[in-house]
Order: structure tokens, then sequence, then C-alpha cells
């Protein structure tokens, strides 16, 4: 027998999380039975849309249960394994996460490659369903055009910062970024690949947008919402297109958010605003990998990533991603 370290969601939060909201267990595994593998989690993501699961409401993906271990993104490797398919070392992506060892069937762990010179922790990032996230975004939601001026809120984040690069490399004429800070706003233009980029606390996001793009822009990719999205429809030309991937700004709300006051430039301007997530897209998984695999072995993709070290910190990396805290992709390291 052995015991796993899991986190489970006890409390629904009202507004913003707090750590009474969630408790540590250990829970006992006995040996792996047939066809199940037991892994031992190398890294665990924690993203956004976990917030809308802690929420008791109809969504794309059932509430967490209270009193049950969260789940999430997780990557390891297999400790013991009652299927020949997935062996011992084997490094596998799952769902399993929150918990610093994972028991269950094989048919839930997907076997991947080791990418050379990539930590495995990529593969939960820039390499795996960050990107995918942002490359479905701009070509099959968006889609982005060669020659387009392309605008991302959040654009430090995990996927902001894939979707910068994505679109420069998917040959658009200018990128745009916002971002928290004067450090994330430097990275962006000095890392990332951004010709211009602006900190959302420094002046209202509409004058910024609107200074740092005077011709309009053709696409906008959305991770937070609110004045970032009301921004944009100002600044949309004729047939723009936007992404709407997140709306961080209201996850926490308690009261409801006041919507754009400009929504008739949707109408008069043609535009299309399209909401999307990623479990309906994964058809485009293959040609995403195809171009990141030629894009990150010519040294191309560059990333950043906060890492925070414990299973028993994972609630403080989960908060700090939140109040936007991380540069890149958050994980906690096992």
């Amino acid at each position: 027998m052995i015991t796993s370290t899991q986190i489970q969601l006890v409390r629904r939060p009202d507004g913003w999380p707090v750590h009474d909201d969630f408790r540590t267990v250990e829970v006992p595994y006995d040996e792996p039975a047939d066809g199940e593998v037991r892994v031992e989690n190398a890294f665990l993501s924690v993203d956004p849309y976990m917030r809308g699961r802690m929420n008791d409401v109809k969504s794309y993906t059932p509430p967490y249960a209270l009193g049950e271990t969260m789940t999430g993104g997780a990557i390891g490797r297999v400790t013991a394994s009652a299927d020949p398919a997935v062996p011992v070392g084997s490094v596998v992506l799952h769902q399993r996460g929150w918990r610093d060892i994972a028991q269950g069937p094989a048919s839930q762990f997907r076997v991947v490659d080791e990418i050379p010179g990539a930590p495995l922790s990529l593969r939960l990032g820039v390499l795996g369903m960050t990107g995918l996230t942002a490359y479905v975004g701009l070509t099959a939601i968006a889609g982005m055009k060669e020659g387009d001026t392309v605008f991302v809120s959040g654009a430090a984040g995990a996927v902001g910062s894939a979707a910068g690069q994505i679109a420069r490399l998917l040959g658009a004429s200018r990128v745009i970024g916002s971002a928290g800070s004067a450090e994330k706003v430097a990275l962006l233009t000095g890392t990332y690949g951004y010709d211009t980029a602006f900190d959302y606390h420094a002046a209202p996001v509409r004058e910024q947008l609107a200074a740092a793009a005077p011709d309009g822009i053709d696409v906008y990719f959305d991770n937070v919402g609110g004045d970032h999205l009301e921004a944009a429809l100002d600044a949309f030309r004729d047939g723009g297109r936007a992404a709407l991937c997140g709306a961080i700004a209201g996850y926490n709300s308690t009261e409801s958010v006041p919507g754009p006051d400009n929504m008739a430039n949707i109408i008069t301007r043609g535009l299309t605003l399209r909401g999307f997530t990623l479990s309906g897209y994964l058809d485009h998984a293959a040609e995403f990998n195809r171009h990141m695999a030629g894009w990150f072995a010519e040294g191309r993709i560059a990333y950043d990533e906060t890492v925070v070290d414990g299973i028993e910190n994972a609630v403080d990396a989960f908060l700090s991603m939140m109040r936007g805290a991380n540069t890149g992709k958050m994980v906690v390291r096992l």
C-alpha cells in the first residue's frame, strides 16, 4: 500500500478563493489492479478554467464535487503497471492532477515521448494544451490570415505568450499585447516577439490600444474580457474576428459584470466574436504538433514558467496564478 497526498475542494468560493476552501488529505492506494497504472507526478498544471469548476453552475465541464480530489492536467512517470501497453518508466499525460501520486485505468493516461531539450513541464504548457489552445484560437476560431494585425490580452500568461509567438510565426504583420506590469510588457517585446505592448494598469485600455493600433486590428485573442473586449470592439477594422478564450477579469466577481458599451460595432463593422473551449477542437492537435515540433527544434519558441515546488503549495500556486503573479505557465513541481 502507498499513500497519495491530494487536494480537495470543501467549500464553494464566494468571490476570490481562500485557503479554507480547500483541504489536504492522504489517500491510500493498493497495488494496481489489472489494467491500471500508478504514476508519480512530476508536474501539475493550475489554470484559470479551474476557478469556474469551483462554482456549482452549469458549464462546459462539470463542477468539482465537494469533498473529492480535484482534477487537472499533470505529467509524470509510471512507477507500477498492470497493463503491458503502459510499462513502468513511461512518461504519461493525464487529468489526475492536484495529487502527488495518481492511480487508475491505463486508458486515462496517455504515453508521450520526451522531447530533446524540453523539460517535461512544457507538455503542460507551450508544447501541450496551452499551445494548442493558442493555435486553435488563432486559426480555427479567428481565422487569422497572413498580414493581419493581432491583439492578445493577458499576453504574458501561458496562453497569451504562446498566442503572440504563433501569430508572428503564422505571418501576422503586427502583434500587440497587454500585460499587468512594466516588467511583463518588456518581456513581451523583448522575448515573445510582440511589436508593442502596454501595461493595462497604466491607463485606460481603450486609450492604450488605440495608440498601439492606430490603423485598427483584425484579430483579437481574448483571455481577459471586460475592458479589454470593449477596447477591441472599438479598435476592430471591418470584418474583424475575436477568439474568446477566457474572461479572467470577471471570474471572481460576486456581482454582475457590466458588458461592453459599444456592442453596436459588431453590427456596423460586421464583426465575428466566437467563444470556444479546447475539447471541441482536439482534432487540430496533429496539425499543431507538426508546426510546433518544427518551431521548437529551430529555436523559434520562447517560454517562461513560474514554478512552485511541492504539493503542499499547490493552492498557493493556483491563487497566485489567478492574481496574475505568474509569467508564462504556472506549474507545480513535485
